[in-house]
């Protein structure tokens, strides 16, 4: 399962507002995402994202009309 879902579980407690993320890291790169629009941001994620998981969210945006 990835950690870098399109939503979060409800009820999630969240404490960073999306506009106040510079960066996300992982094991396959840096996401630069302050100042991007959700599409771009939406782009950066998947791209960091394990590569087993980019189709399905890349799917999973687009049912979102995310990207």
């Amino acid at each position: 399962m990835s950690k870098i879902v399109p939503m979060l579980k409800q009820g999630a407690g969240v404490v960073t507002g999306r506009n106040h993320v510079h960066y996300v890291v992982t094991e396959y790169g840096i996401a630069m995402l302050y100042g991007k629009t959700i599409r771009q941001r939406v782009k950066e994620l998947i791209n960091i994202s394990h590569p087993d998981f980019h189709a399905d969210l890349e799917k999973q945006a687009k049912e979102l009309n995310w990207i």
